[in-house]
């Protein structure tokens, strides 16, 4: 069963629900007032008879057994019935002494009726009648209407009412269907470009509009498909670089190495022929093991372990380890730390990998700087910013936003994975890096580290 069917489905049983509990309760409440209201008429109706009662001496009485009697007479209001009785519970059946009419009060005949039994009716054991009892002053007054006739009138009212609430209800819930479809559309759509995404068109992945808490998976979707879809292409190109990576230094090792079977070089050429193999096969080496710490920082957890590393002694030791690159080149290293001598620039990092972060960006600086690298550590707006800086050309535009890819590499490059590792280590350490040319000339990279809490 489809969502959209689910939804009106289970709206519509809880509208019924809603409705009956609805119903039933509008039963009890309008029966119970017709009945108050009955018994507050039938109290008035008493009160206005009683006065209206003289005493009349000259009538003799007439009554019947105590047992049961036909009603005799009713007062000029449809369906109410009156019973006179005198001091001692006897039913008066003709004029009674002591009692007359005054000319204000209107007396019909009674037409034959079911017998009543006034002590069954006074003690409450009676429920078809609802009654008030008037004391006189030679007896009794009984005031009494059937509850039947309540519960008709109360049926009617409650049957138009049932009818209201069931066109109502109606329209509610082909109201609530259609409002339901508007909703449950854009999920619907939603579905179709997931089916894209489970298929892999991740390029064929649409936005789908729409509104609050729905808009906001949409757009998720739309932004996971885009990264898929670049990711899914970065992952071709290398491929595609990778075994033109590979292939380019074996088929420098493969050549010579027949050359040298075959007699092509002999003497000095066998040599160099041979430096050039084992020139070629480290240049394999680091490739592949730079290749292999790169798939290990996009899948295993395991590889990094977080401790408290202090910045400026990081920063002293990658001076140290790249000092004879820059000593070689005649270039001019700066460091500056701006930090506390109570609150040192600490970070949670894995040391060993953020180290080989921090020498693969200088020594990417010290390879096109002119004359100096300047490194400065400091912190800002709550993290550790350690920028490297050179004098050297700067980044060409075009190669700006792709700097940080795989085998994306400058004129004088190497393997063109270092700073493909460098961001893939910052960024396992919960930070950014980032790459720009200073106005002054010379490029600029800027690592962001969360500091330590």
């Amino acid at each position: 069963m489809k969502l959209l069917h689910q939804i009106i489905l289970a709206f519509g049983l809880l509208l019924v629900l809603v409705l009956g509990m609805t119903a039933l309760l509008i039963h009890y409440v309008l029966q119970d007032h017709l009945i108050g209201t009955q018994k507050q008429e039938l109290t008035k109706m008493g009160a206005t008879l009683s006065s209206q009662l003289s005493v009349n001496d000259a009538q003799p009485i007439q009554t019947t057994g105590a047992a049961s009697i036909s009603l005799t007479a009713v007062p000029a209001v449809s369906g109410v019935e009156a019973i006179l009785s005198d001091a001692d519970g006897n039913i008066v059946t003709g004029p009674v002494p002591g009692f007359s009419l005054t000319e204000s009060t209107s007396v019909q005949p009674l037409a034959t009726a079911e017998p009543v039994a006034l002590q069954a009716l006074w003690e409450g054991k009676d429920n078809r009648y609802i009654y008030s009892v008037n004391t006189l002053p030679e007896g009794t007054l009984t005031l009494l209407t059937p509850v039947s006739k309540i519960n008709a009138i109360e049926r009617a009212l409650l049957g138009k009412l049932l009818i209201v609430l069931g066109v109502g209800g109606t329209l509610v819930l082909l109201l609530s269907a259609l409002i339901t479809q508007k909703l449950i559309r854009p999920l619907m759509e939603l579905q179709k470009e997931l089916k894209k995404v489970k298929a892999r068109h991740f390029a064929e992945v649409k936005l789908v509009k729409a509104g609050g808490e729905i808009g906001a998976v949409a757009q998720t979707v739309h932004e996971l498909a885009g990264e898929l879809d670049r990711y899914n292409r970065v992952q071709k190109e290398f491929i595609q670089n990778a075994s033109h990576e590979l292939k380019t230094p074996l088929m420098s090792i493969a050549g010579y190495a027949e050359g040298i079977r075959d007699g092509v070089f002999e003497g000095e050429g066998t040599r160099k022929g041979l430096d050039i193999i084992l020139s070629e096969s480290g240049r394999l080496k680091r490739i592949v093991t730079e290749m292999t710490l790169l798939a290990k920082l996009d899948s295993e957890e395991d590889i990094f372990r977080p401790a408290a590393v202090n910045i400026k002694e990081m920063l002293e030791e990658t001076v140290e380890r790249i000092n004879p690159l820059v000593v070689a080149k005649g270039l001019e290293l700066r460091t500056a730390c701006r930090e506390e001598a109570r609150n040192p620039l600490m970070v949670s990092v894995d040391r060993d990998k953020l180290l080989q972060a921090l020498l693969n960006v200088v020594s990417n600086a010290a390879r096109y700087a002119n004359r100096c690298i300047a490194i400065e550590a400091r912190m800002e707006d709550g993290g550790i910013i350690i920028s490297i800086a050179d004098d050297g050309k700067g980044i060409p535009e075009q190669l700006l936003p792709h700097l940080f890819h795989r085998f994306v590499k400058g004129k004088d490059g190497e393997t063109g994975l270092g700073l493909a590792i460098s961001r893939a280590i910052v960024e396992r350490c919960g930070g950014r890096i980032k790459a720009g040319n200073r106005s002054e000339g010379g490029a600029v990279f800027s690592l962001r580290l969360p500091a330590a809490a």
